[in-house]
């Protein structure tokens, strides 16, 4: 039988069988840490671990490397402390105006696909709200992203989000993770290069003008960070700006296009929340800021939403140091993912976890929620900093259409999905009628 074997002396046949024995041990090692710790999980795979199930979650920020939800430590604060002002109930209630005035162009499109009687893809309205909202508060850049698809900050925003499982970037990190670290510090990005510079390069004519005395009437979130004391340099003003239009535009459009699907398949909710609109602004009365913060069931229909179909199904934090919990020794530097979407379903958290019940976010049962059980814009000082923004967004452009119309499941609706398909998933392209109410 040794004949049919490569001829090797002993030396070779030892360093061949070590380097074996390193393959294989290399394939299993790195993934027994929950073992080692004690904690019961699902079983990794040999060299993918369980990498293949968040796969849309690995990420190589590149140029955002000093963007306020990537920077980390001292350089974190200073940058939040310099954002922090902008999202005051002040500054939002100054921002107010310019939302209507978008809610208002959303209204239009809207009817207009109505009156032909046509179900509506309701990313494609959301995702141009959100856009045109984001950029001009933002930047007073006005885009009309609805009637300008083709707009390169609309297409460029699309193309972003736009992952390609075969990026060799990504296969590299699946195969070998060890090598993150490495192209994370060598600026490495899976975003698309052309993308980052198409925004980087247009913030950057922006704020050239900002710099030159071309300034604003509006006082926006790039003028804010212009004006700074704290001193942000041009790369960081420009990385919150970018990072500011994909949070902003993704979160915000996927939130309502969930909020519109759970109020179509849940009528009877819809329709108090109608009622409740009806009665703080009768006859179609325009939305005004303060009476829009005081409606307690929108609230309430928002959060449960949000329950449901949190912005982010999971957190990533990283502990500071050595720290036990519950018998469990969680080491320094360690990596702690928080699934949010499984503790919002908990069955032993929340009674009925799959349904759709906004009485559990009513005055009377909210105090009894517990923080760290429902946390759909993160917690503790790193949540979401544009949380109080999203949120008035969402219930400016949610109130307007519900005064004249009421959203309905289509033969088109997806209720139920396939295996390989998440919620995210199918509410990228979601259809439902649109009827006067």
């Amino acid at each position: 039988m040794m004949s049919f074997l490569p001829y090797f002396s002993a030396e070779t046949w030892t360093l061949l069988a070590l380097l074996i024995t390193l393959i294989v041990v290399y394939g299993y090692w790195p993934y027994g840490v929950f073992t080692k710790m004690g904690i019961p999980g699902p079983k990794p795979l040999p060299y993918f671990g369980t990498m293949l199930e968040y796969k849309k979650n690995i990420i190589l920020n590149g140029e955002l490397f000093d963007a306020v939800s990537v920077a980390e430590d001292d350089t974190w604060r200073r940058i939040r402390s310099v954002l922090s002002p902008s999202f005051t109930s002040g500054r939002l209630k100054e921002m107010f105006g310019i939302m209507k005035q978008h809610s208002a162009n959303l209204l239009n499109g809207m009817k207009k696909q109505a009156d032909k009687d046509q179900t509506i893809e309701v990313k494609e309205f959301f995702g141009p709200y959100s856009m045109d909202v984001v950029t001009s508060t933002a930047f007073s850049v006005d885009i009309d992203s609805l009637n300008n698809p083709s707009d390169p900050f609309v297409s460029n925003v699309k193309k972003m989000f736009k992952f390609n499982l075969f990026n060799p970037l990504f296969l590299l990190i699946l195969f070998f993770p060890f090598t993150g670290p490495i192209l994370e510090k060598m600026k490495f990005s899976f975003f698309p290069t052309a993308v980052l510079d198409f925004f980087y390069a247009s913030l950057a004519k922006i704020k050239s003008g900002r710099d030159t005395g071309n300034s604003t009437s509006r006082v926006d979130f790039l003028q804010m960070m212009i004006d700074s004391q704290k001193g942000l340099t041009d790369h960081e003003i420009l990385s919150q700006a970018v990072i500011f239009i994909f949070g902003g535009y993704e979160t915000s459009s996927t939130t309502m296009s969930f909020l519109a699907y759970n109020l179509a398949t849940n009528p009877h909710t819809m329709t108090k929340l109608q009622e409740e609109i009806d009665t703080v602004f009768p006859n179609k009365a325009p939305i005004q800021y303060e009476a829009l913060m005081q409606m307690d069931y929108l609230d309430c229909v928002l959060n449960e939403s949000l329950r449901l179909y949190p912005i982010a199904p999971r957190l990533e934090r990283v502990a500071k140091k050595t720290v036990e919990i519950n018998g469990i020794v969680i080491p320094k530097d360690c990596v702690v993912l928080v699934p949010t979407w499984t503790l919002h379903r908990d069955p032993e958290i929340w009674s009925d976890p799959e349904e759709f019940k906004p009485e559990r976010f009513s005055k009377e049962n909210k105090e009894s929620i517990d923080p760290n059980t429902y946390m759909p814009f993160g917690a503790g000082p790193r949540n979401c900093i544009g949380m109080r923004f999203a949120l008035i967004m969402i219930k400016l452009a949610m109130v307007e259409i519900l005064q004249s119309f009421t959203f309905s499941v289509c033969d088109e609706t997806e209720v139920r999905r396939s295996p390989e398909q998440t919620e995210y998933d199918i509410i990228k392209h979601q259809y439902l009628n649109l009827l006067p109410s």
